[in-house]
């Protein structure tokens, strides 16, 4: 991505990780979110999206992972050793695969947990009233139990703390696993009125490449734990690979089905 550095609100240069100091699972992997944008992450299970996020957010050693090598920039400081804790008060927040949502809290207290991000910062306006302007369905369950709310209005909730947090970043993992469609298409639409309205930068991961591709500005798509390709989305939509293995859709204009596609020897020119 040809911006300057002053421009990007991450850069991620040559990392690798290693789980169990035996398996590699991140190599060399470089990538960059211009600030105010929204940058996706694409690639099959197992390619290493999910690694990516924790690297970023100090997750790894939760599961015995090791950032080995390369470097982390958040703001162009080094954070590739920092705490969870110290990132979050810094401006990042991770919104992890399944939501991650306190269940026998209330809306309202899992959003007050949020606050500890703060760290005594001076607020424009009430960040739970921002947080209820986007969801306003959280509004009318702001004491209700958030284990007993749906699977969408739960990752409403998990948005809704990201908020509170006032980040300069937010990372999403999945968002819309397990939503029906209409929920996803309802939870891109605020995620991208959340970006356009606020100017939070936003690196996404998301299985569901067509909706990751009309939100974002630009995309990644990683193979075996390195970038393969990337561009613009505009232009990754238009490229026959990506539109065949990700969107769907076959070289002759008729839509393929995930079986053909997940078995398909991808062409030398995917991998050079």
């Amino acid at each position: 991505m040809s911006t300057a550095p002053s421009d990007l609100i991450l850069q991620v240069e040559n990392i690798e990780v290693i789980y169990n100091k035996a398996v590699q699972a991140l190599r060399g992997l470089s990538l960059s979110v211009p600030r105010g944008q929204v940058v996706t992450l694409l690639g099959s299970n197992g390619a290493g999206k999910s690694t990516t996020l924790k690297a970023i957010s100090g997750l790894l050693g939760l599961e015995n992972g090791e950032l080995t090598a390369g470097k982390i920039l958040l703001d162009g400081q080094d954070i590739s050793r920092m705490k969870p804790h110290e990132l979050v008060r810094a401006g990042l927040f991770h919104i992890m695969e399944g939501r991650r949502i306190f269940e026998d809290l209330t809306v309202e207290e899992n959003l007050t947990a949020a606050t500890f991000a703060l760290s005594g910062r001076g607020l424009a306006r009430t960040p739970f009233e921002l947080v209820y302007d986007y969801f306003p369905r959280l509004a009318e369950r702001r004491n209700q139990r958030a284990g007993y709310m749906s699977g969408g209005e739960q990752q409403m909730l998990a948005i809704g703390r990201a908020l509170i947090a006032q980040p300069k970043l937010i990372l999403l993992d999945e968002p819309s696993l397990g939503l029906s469609p209409i929920l996803v298409e309802e939870i891109f639409t605020i995620i991208s009125r959340i970006n356009r309205q606020t100017g939070v930068s936003m690196l996404l991961v998301e299985q569901n490449a067509n909706v990751a591709m009309a939100v974002a500005h630009y995309g990644y798509i990683m193979e075996t734990g390195k970038i393969q390709l990337n561009g613009p989305t505009s232009r990754l939509i238009e490229d026959q690979d990506v539109r065949e293995f990700y969107l769907g859709h076959g070289g002759g204009g008729g839509e393929k089905s995930y079986r053909n596609i997940k078995h398909y020897k991808r062409r030398k020119r995917w991998l050079s």
